[in-house]
């Protein structure tokens, strides 16, 4: 999930954030126009925007939520709980970790989506994810004979979670949660404005988006759908969106090139290399963000095909799919339950 994926564009937004990369950037104007953060967390641009209320302290609670979250679900910040479980330096019992809540909760939600993909989706990946630079700017493919190896520390059927005791089959198992937890993570701010008070507001993780309400008008927010390796003004389209989440997975979030060849950060856990399976991009909208992180990555996974026949089974979720012949493929009902000015194909380089 990912950090270029959508680009919010807000029909008559007065309030515009900016990015202040050692802090939080407030931003406000009239007393009865939105007030917004931004700040550097979860490793991408942070942006929570109130249109109902003018209160800081909400914002910044908001933004602390962050935080304390990354220190459970990072798998580089030393000391997280998911490094320190990584590393094997949790609470250990007969075999079984104890995990926090969330982390059990989140984990939980890993193995859900990894069974529904029918493994497609693996969270025991990070073995060999980590082999995979797609952030520097400076990534080479790993080597072959080190992608092997670490593959045989992946198998999500090799994971045993009862309540928050956690059991991994094999020695030098690690769990990657970084397609789900920004999900997470804006489920819960979502939950935190609500309960002070908050019913029109838009949380951005990075390009996870998630509406609570509608605009105070009572008219849905318009989400713009950012077009595959365009920059954040050039869209495909805008959703009408009230009270959702949208979310995309694709080839062109995290990436680089040797050779001629396009490597990007969705890995086939079979491989160990990224999917080559014609998609470029899967977009999820759905109630929940978690739901959101991890069907887009799941259904990218599964490919066009498969992947358009779980959401079709699912209740409430509705998906666009991009393949890399520019056209757009569209769940069964998503015009009818949401309200769209999509281009139907694209020109993609």
């Amino acid at each position: 999930m990912t950090d270029r994926t959508i680009k919010i564009l807000l029909a008559a937004a007065a309030a515009v954030s900016v990015f202040g990369i050692f802090g939080i950037t407030y931003t406000k104007t009239r007393q009865s126009e939105p007030v917004s953060a931004t700040a550097f967390k979860l490793n991408t641009v942070v942006t929570v925007t109130l249109y109902d209320s003018q209160d800081q302290d909400i914002l910044q609670g908001a933004l602390d939520l962050c935080d304390q979250y990354e220190k459970i679900f990072s798998r580089t910040l030393e000391g997280s709980e998911l490094y320190r479980l990584n590393a094997g330096k949790l609470t250990e019992e007969n075999g079984f970790y104890t995990l926090s809540k969330p982390l059990a909760d989140l984990t939980a939600a890993g193995l859900y989506y990894g069974e529904l993909s029918g493994g497609a989706f693996d969270i025991s990946i990070a073995p060999v994810s980590s082999l995979w630079d797609f952030t520097s700017g400076e990534g080479t493919v790993p080597d072959s004979d080190a992608i092997k190896d670490a593959l045989k520390r992946v198998s999500i059927q090799d994971i045993t979670l009862d309540g928050n005791q956690l059991h991994f089959a094999q020695k030098g198992m690690e769990l990657d949660l970084g397609a789900l937890a920004k999900g997470y993570i804006a489920d819960r701010i979502k939950d935190y404005l609500l309960k002070q008070g908050v019913q029109s507001a838009i949380i951005d993780l990075g390009g996870n988006v998630l509406c609570v309400g509608s605009r105070p008008d009572g008219s849905p927010f318009r989400i713009g759908l950012q077009k595959p390796f365009a920059g954040y003004s050039e869209t495909v389209g805008s959703l009408e969106i009230t009270g959702q989440s949208v979310v995309s997975s694709g080839i062109y979030e995290r990436y680089f090139q040797e050779d001629g060849t396009l490597y990007h950060h969705i890995l086939n856990p079979e491989t160990g290399y990224p999917y080559d399976n014609g998609l470029v991009s899967v977009t999820i909208i759905s109630e929940k963000s978690l739901d959101g992180d991890g069907l887009s990555t799941a259904c990218f996974a599964m490919g066009l095909e498969k992947g358009m026949e779980l959401i079709d089974r699912l209740p409430d979720i509705h998906a666009v799919f991009i393949t890399e012949d520019g056209e757009l493929h569209f769940s069964q009902g998503f015009e009818e339950h949401v309200a769209v000015d999509l281009k139907e194909s694209l020109t993609l380089p």
